[in-house]
């Protein structure tokens, strides 16, 4: 088993709640402070819901070159803007929509008094080209999982269930909702570390699971190649894909507030899956920094 006591003391006070670390599809590290219970695992909820746009795409559902325009006309303004007009399905799946603010942030969430959040997103300002910036946002992950639950007709933890939970032998918690009765697809699930780790080895593995294809490799491929240039360093790298943000040496991870990570490091076959409530030194990312530094040079 990996030595894990460099981390834990590197990461003391920074309320880690587990980390489980895994190569070829075996544990080789564990470390629960505390019982590992289903946890709120924020944004890294969009690489789900990225998850269920590559499922829905396979199904002929949409396709990332779909307009937001066609998929959403009744819910768009009545004189829309040429960039809103501009703006494809793959804008909203790589944080590059465009937008002057981020939108359904955590903050802005409960104080909200509009209750239709579409057409809400949809009248927000777009001033830059669809594709040519990045900026974090609610927005896109959460019209994406509108428009998977609208095609399917079901929600879209009913949508992922059979396709994707159930077959990795998932169990998801709650999930937030927004006042229309979306599951809030840019937050909000809740999972346990195995679980969360469970995606990360989905995707290490290509999107295939005990010998069936779960999702197109392929849609994997471009889901952790780096669309456009984000935020961040060197360390902890800075671009981002499909709901997923990538690293050097070709990894890539899923990432929540406070610290969730799934990490995904195909060439050591390995995933680094961590939970954790740090509430100081998130914008540090001090957890993550510690797992590139005391972790990774060990697989």
């Amino acid at each position: 088993m990996m030595d894990l006591t460099d981390f834990i003391e590197h990461t003391e006070g920074l309320n880690v709640q587990g980390i489980l670390v895994t190569v070829n599809g075996q544990e080789v590290a564990r470390y629960l402070p505390e019982k590992d219970e289903a946890r709120n695992i924020y944004s890294g909820t969009k690489s789900f819901t990225s998850a269920a746009v590559g499922l829905a795409v396979a199904e002929g559902m949409f396709a990332l070159d779909d307009y937001v325009g066609d998929c959403f006309g009744d819910d768009m303004p009545p004189e829309p803007s040429d960039y809103l007009m501009e703006m494809k399905l793959v804008h909203l799946l790589t944080m590059s929509m465009g937008f002057e603010e981020p939108v359904l942030m955590g903050a802005m969430r409960p104080s909200m008094e509009e209750k239709d959040w579409v057409k809400f997103v949809l009248k927000q300002k777009v001033v830059r080209k669809p594709g040519t910036s990045f900026m974090y946002n609610n927005a896109g992950p959460y019209l994406l999982g509108v428009l998977v639950q609208r095609r399917s007709g079901m929600n879209l933890m009913e949508y992922l269930t059979p396709r994707l939970l159930e077959p990795l032998g998932i169990k998801a918690g709650k999930s937030e909702q927004c006042p229309m009765g979306y599951t809030f697809g840019a937050g909000g699930m809740f999972l346990n570390l195995d679980d969360f780790g469970k995606l990360g080895q989905l995707y290490l593995q290509e999107g295939r699971w005990e010998g069936k294809q779960i999702l197109p490799a392929q849609w994997i491929r471009d889901s952790s190649r780096e669309f456009i240039r984000a935020f961040g360093d060197e360390e902890i790298g800075e671009g981002y894909g499909y709901l997923f943000w990538t690293m050097k040496d070709g990894m890539y991870r899923a990432d929540g507030k406070y610290e969730q990570y799934c990490i995904i490091y195909p060439d050591k076959h390995a995933v680094i899956t961590v939970k954790a409530m740090d509430v100081e030194q998130e914008k540090d990312k001090a957890v993550l920094r510690a797992v590139l530094r005391y972790i990774v040079p060990r697989l």
